[in-house]
Order: structure tokens, then C-alpha cells, then sequence
């Protein structure tokens, strides 16, 4: 009998592979698609084999979420702080793109774990680092996020108004207000609303910082 080579193995079970899991599954098909029995077919085993890795589908979703915050680029703590927190905050804004039901996990998650503790605290330092008083620093820190959090929300559900099935979209004619803005050409995208929002509240906490 031909002995089974490293190549033909599977990969141990593990914490780390049942939380990617539950993260690809939810990409792919929803949070609501997240259970034991699709994990355990996503990972090739029975589903109570999972239980020797986790506790149950709360430890599960608790870990999804400190995975992705794992992913969000920590700011340096060095150089012009506005530079410094503006990739963190595009960083935050990309990875919870590319995984957006992870927003509403985790503000209804009563557990935190060590990656997101760590993405809040070194966010605070540089914060604190950079001048800012304890307290502004924490309003700074919630301000930054609930820009990403909403902007991410908005692009993922926007979709052109319409005034009824069969109708053109609204803004032509009715709404020119609306059919301005959405004119092609005239530069309008959620890149470019998410740098003009996040400069202008850069500018305000800068204000905020030096008076």
C-alpha cells in the first residue's frame, strides 16, 4: 500500500483554519451561512470534530471578527501623525470593504479579542503621541472608525435610486439635483467622497489638537 506522502495530507485541524473558514464562508455566502455543519464541510470533517478547537459558534464569530481587525494595517507612531493615520484609517476602510458584515458583528460582540485590542490601543498611542489629550484621543479614535464604519455601510447597499419598476433611475428630470451629481464626468465616487471626508475631519482634529 502506497504510504500517504506531505503532499496528499491534509492540513491539521486547528483554531486558525476553523476561523479563516467561518471568515470565507461569510465573504462568500453571508454570516447567516456561518454554522458548524458548513464548516465542518468547508474543512472536510464532521462538524463535532470543530469542537476540540473551539468552544462553540460564539467563540467562532468572536474570532472572525479579531481576525479581520488582525488584517487592518496598525499605525507607525512616527512622522506627521496625519500621515500616519490616514493609511490606518484607508487600511481599516479596505479590509472591512472586503469584509463588511464584520461591522455589525462586531458592535453587537461582547467579547474583544487581542488583535482588536491591539488595533485600538495602537491607534490611541499614536493618537496620544501625536499631542492629543486622553479624552480627545478617544474621540478621535471613535470619530475616525464610525467615518469608516458608515462609508463602508453606504457602499455596500448603495445602488441607483428609481422612481418604480420600468421607470429611468430618479434624479433625471425630477430630481436634477441628484441627476447633477451622478452626471458621468463629473467625478463623483465613493474613493473620492471617502478622501474628501476623511481630509476634512484630518483638518478638524488637527484644529482641535493645536488650540
Amino acid at each position: 500500500m502506497a504510504r500517504d506522502t506531505p503532499a496528499r495530507r491534509r492540513p491539521g485541524l486547528s483554531r486558525a483554519r476553523v476561523l479563516e473558514a467561518g471568515v470565507s464562508v461569510a465573504d462568500r455566502d453571508g454570516l447567516g451561512a456561518v454554522t458548524m455543519r458548513r464548516l465542518g464541510a468547508e474543512l472536510g470533517v464532521e462538524a463535532m470534530s470543530l469542537y476540540k478547537h473551539i468552544a462553540d459558534k460564539d467563540d467562532i464569530l468572536d474570532g472572525m471578527v479579531d481576525l479581520v481587525f488582525g488584517e487592518i494595517e496598525l499605525p507607525a507612531g512616527e512622522g506627521d501623525w496625519r500621515g500616519t493615520m490616514r493609511p490606518r484609517v484607508s487600511s481599516a476602510r479596505e479590509v472591512l470593504s472586503r469584509h463588511s458584515w464584520a461591522i455589525g458583528l462586531f458592535e453587537s460582540r461582547g467579547a474583544v479579542g487581542p488583535a482588536t485590542l491591539r488595533y485600538v490601543d495602537s491607534t490611541l498611542g499614536a493618537l496620544r503621541s501625536a499631542g492629543f489629550s486622553v479624552e480627545d484621543a478617544g474621540y478621535a479614535f471613535s470619530l475616525l472608525d464610525s467615518f469608516v464604519y458608515g462609508h463602508v455601510t453606504q457602499e455596500a447597499s448603495a445602488s441607483v435610486p428609481s422612481t418604480g419598476e420600468g421607470d429611468p433611475p430618479a434624479g433625471q428630470g425630477d430630481y436634477p439635483y441628484l441627476a447633477e451629481v451622478m452626471e458621468p464626468g463629473r467625478g463623483f465616487s465613493f474613493d473620492s467622497a471617502f478622501e474628501f471626508g476623511l481630509e476634512l475631519l484630518l483638518e478638524a482634529l488637527e484644529a482641535r489638537r493645536v488650540n
